[in-house]
């Protein structure tokens, strides 16, 4: 929800005035070790509760966990980092022969891996090979994401090991 909010530069809360209820993670792009918030009406608060006790979830002592992810909704205006650095990939990989990579709107890379000759599943194999995590997207798109722990320097060192892998298999 963040990221979107920074790409489309409006408030958090236009992205979510015509709703009941959201639910957004903490980490990664926000930078907590762990946690989600999931806001809504009173009453489907207290469901909501009820519901996660039935499963046997809840957590005593919560704080500790709490306290980073209340600093954390501080640092939604460094989204915009990530969003640059997923530009940054975007545009190492499209250099990749054989890659062809969607212009990324915020934090996420799709690549398409048609042109390698490698299905998704198979580029991405390749690629944790060479220490880059990816996901499956579709059978010939991979999805790469940046976030509070991948700096500049990190997106450049994972788009050379990708074009050194998919050199590799080819």
């Amino acid at each position: 929800m963040f990221n979107a909010a920074v790409a489309l530069d409006v408030p958090a809360t236009r992205l979510t005035e015509n709703v009941d209820s959201v639910m957004f993670c903490l980490s990664k792009g926000l930078g907590a070790p762990v946690g989600s918030i999931l806001a809504g009406a009173e009453e489907f608060i207290a469901r909501a509760r009820r519901n996660r006790k039935l499963f046997g979830g809840g957590m005593r002592q919560a704080g500790i966990i709490a306290a980073p992810g209340l600093l954390s909704l501080e640092n939604v205006d460094r989204l915009a980092e990530d969003h640059e650095n997923a530009r940054e990939l975007a545009e190492r990989l499209a250099g990749v022969e054989g890659l062809d990579v969607q212009d990324p709107e915020t934090n996420i890379v799709l690549v398409n891996t048609d042109g390698t000759g490698l299905t998704a599943d198979e580029f991405l194999g390749v690629c944790e090979d060479a220490g880059v995590l990816g996901v499956e997207f579709d059978t010939h798109v991979a999805r790469f994401c940046t976030h509070w722990d991948v700096d500049r320097e990190a997106v450049a060192e994972a788009a050379e090991r990708v074009a050194e892998a998919v050199e590799e298999s080819a």
